[in-house]
């Protein structure tokens, strides 16, 4: 708990600071409009790209959250009164200009570069830069040791290959449903509509949204592997090599399967290595995001995120509590309440350490000796599972990335496409197989589904600030699929199981 505990106060320190900048320090929206005063009314000098009121436009009033119930429209007719309905603005918030003649044009608000509280936040900007790009680092080889490891875990034999085929289909499966019930959850809900998170727009995305799902699934098989590997916004085409890759090494005699084998295990180590090294910044992390964040914009910014932490509550209770136990009712004929009781140490040790990969030694011994299931399958199924099954965290990266997308696609006035979705959920499935079982490890793998459909990665930094909590409660999620995943395998090979309720007289 230690770790929490030191996000917990740096957290803290972040807000504190962020809050004194917003109230010391002067800062004020920049104006995305540069207008000028003419004739008694106020005309567009310059306009941001694609914008629907033009140079030479007559504008006539802002409007804040358009389409709500909160709608606010604010006219002025000369420089002065518009610099007052600015400044009423929240940084960070979406506003509309109306012209005149009729027409609209959304902007999101930024502070103003030249003020002073602008100057003062670079050291923190410059450090959450930083961290930024050491996440982005990790993307590819953490990808592409993690699935190709992955892979070759299932190994060659008979037993092998039927025990890999029934693990690999219900981490599939479980997965899948986890991600589609935060899907559902967070198209419901929807957190990122009007949230005022004070992100750059994405001009790439709105154009990506345009390709239909049959294109991006040409997409994934690369023309040239190495250039993939070179652009963080290729992962599918890198996952799918990666996919491929383990698949042949299987089908690779020894002496060179056992040589490659050894090769990319070994570099996954390497690789959890360095990625728990970078994540150990994220107490730093957090505090310069959060001096940055409430500096620039202050404390409205926590509204969304926190009904963006509702989502994703929700839908890790449903899986927790509807979808896993109704699989160990009917695939593994067992009562879910025996089972979450046997389990129990697991899940505290998960809950505790936010790491599956950590948990893993108590999980094996909890699932065989409180669980009654055979080694052959826990030695089996719980390894596996630590590395591929990730349900929590596919549901997070699900809802993570749709919170975003539908920020920046209100932002930018498009239609987020059940394309786009589709595409976030094919990635989020994929991502989850690579993510490794280290403490916020999610993070990295949500920066690779964002530079995948051109979103800028800040978003997943933001996210950061309350990841802790939902870190701790998702490794809850995967731990327990872990070992539901072991009961229905097991059940599945004819063993009888969850020895401690049949020995108390109770029906298993």
């Amino acid at each position: 708990m230690k770790d929490h505990w030191k996000i917990i106060v740096w957290l803290i320190g972040g807000l504190v600071i962020g809050g004194a900048l917003q109230f010391w320090a002067e800062g004020a929206p920049a104006s995305p409009f540069a207008l000028k005063e003419v004739d008694g009314h106020v005309e567009v000098r310059t306009a941001p790209p694609k914008s629907e009121v033009g140079v030479g436009s007559r504008v006539v009033a802002i409007i804040k959250d358009k389409g709500r119930k909160n709608e606010e429209r604010l006219g002025f007719s000369d420089l002065a009164s518009y610099d007052k309905a600015l400044k009423s603005c929240d940084i960070g918030s979406i506003i509309w200009y109306e012209s005149a003649a009729g027409s609209l044009s959304q902007a999101a608000l930024k502070l103003d570069e030249k003020s002073q509280r602008a100057m003062l936040l670079q050291p923190f900007i410059f450090l959450a830069n930083i961290f930024l790009r050491l996440l982005k680092m990790l993307i590819v080889p953490m990808i592409l040791t993690s699935i190709i490891s992955g892979v070759v875990g299932l190994g060659s034999g008979a037993d092998l290959k039927r025990l890999g085929s029934k693990t690999f289909l219900y981490y599939v499966a479980t997965s899948m449903v986890a991600i589609v019930t935060g899907l559902i959850l967070v198209n419901l809900i929807r957190p990122g509509d009007g949230a005022a998170l004070g992100l750059a727009a994405s001009d790439k995305f709105a154009q990506a949204s345009d390709a239909s799902f049959i294109e991006v699934l040409i997409r994934m098989v690369p023309e040239n592997v190495f250039a993939a590997f070179g652009a963080n916004a290729s992962m599918l085409q890198v996952i799918f090599f990666s996919l491929l890759f383990g698949y042949f090494i299987l089908k690779t005699n020894e002496p060179h399967r056992g040589t490659m084998t050894s090769s990319f295990e070994a570099s996954f180590q390497v690789m959890m290595k360095l990625a728990a090294g970078v994540l150990k910044l994220i107490p730093y992390g957090v505090f310069c995001l959060l001096v940055k964040v409430v500096g620039q914009t202050g404390f409205a910014v926590f509204k969304p995120l926190g009904l963006y932490m509702f989502t994703v509550f929700a839908a890790l209770a449903i899986h927790c509590c509807v979808t896993l136990p109704l699989v160990l009712k009917f695939f593994a004929k067992i009562n879910p309440l025996h089972w979450m009781k046997a389990v129990a140490p697991a899940l505290i040790t998960a809950f505790s350490t936010s790491s599956s990969s950590m948990t893993l030694p108590v999980t094996m011994e909890t699932v065989e000796k409180r669980g009654g299931v055979s080694n052959k399958v826990v030695s089996f199924v719980q390894p596996l599972g630590a590395t591929i099954n990730m349900d929590g965290t596919a549901l997070y990266e699900c809802i993570g990335v749709i919170f975003l997308a539908q920020y920046y696609a209100d932002a930018q006035g498009f239609v987020l496409s059940l394309s786009d979705q589709l595409q976030v959920v094919v990635m989020a499935l994929l991502a989850s197989i690579g993510a490794a079982g280290i403490p916020s490890a999610g993070l990295i793998m949500m920066v690779t589904i964002l530079a995948a459909l051109k979103l800028p990665v800040e978003g997943a930094a933001l996210l950061l600030a309350v990841d802790r909590p939902l870190d701790m409660l998702r490794t809850v999620t995967n731990v327990f699929s872990d070992t539901c995943g072991s009961a229905v395998v097991a059940v599945s090979e004819g063993e009888t199981i969850l020895e401690v309720s049949t020995s108390k007289g109770e029906e298993a």
